[in-house]
């Protein structure tokens, strides 16, 4: 069953601080075109899903694995951005396997409790600096405005451009 479109959404917050930190400070940035760049990142990643799910049928699965979703953008000719998305699902399997083995670790380690409580604050404060630079959402804006710059009028694009 299709889903449409008015729907779903991207949080509000998160597209206007990506659009925030991808624009330069001395310009502004209309409402109206705020909901184009969502509306239009809705749309792709529906389409991404989309043909992603497609993938996953043909090879018989009934889940969507980044497999599919890398070939998916291949069909949508985003291959400049395969790389980097092998690159975060490489540190994503990295991160799995500490997870796997973080009983063992815990068990293994001989630290006490408020050494284990200090490490993990640490880890905390490392991931929110992580979250505050966010490298991933502001490529995923530059695949939306590439998106949108295939998609809609060239005169949307260059109104984008010059406020990017």
């Amino acid at each position: 069953m299709p889903i449409d479109s008015d729907e779903v959404s991207l949080p509000r917050a998160t597209v206007q601080k990506i659009i925030s930190e991808v624009l330069d400070p001395e310009y502004t940035f209309s409402k109206e075109a705020r909901e184009i760049i969502t509306k239009s990142g809705i749309e792709f990643l529906m389409i991404l899903s989309s043909m992603a799910s497609e993938m996953a049928d043909n090879d018989c699965k009934k889940t969507i694995a980044p497999e599919h979703v890398i070939k998916a953008l291949t069909e949508l000719e985003y291959n400049q951005f395969i790389p980097f998305l092998q690159q975060r699902l490489y540190e994503y399997k990295g991160t799995q396997k500490v997870k796997e083995k973080r009983d063992d670790k815990f068990k293994k380690s001989g630290l006490s409790e408020e050494e284990l409580l200090r490490q993990q604050e640490e880890l905390f404060r490392q991931s929110r600096s992580r979250l505050n630079n966010n490298v991933v959402m502001k490529k995923i804006v530059v695949i939306i405005i590439a998106w949108i710059h295939n998609k809609i009028h060239s005169y949307l694009f260059y109104i984008f451009a010059f406020f990017i």
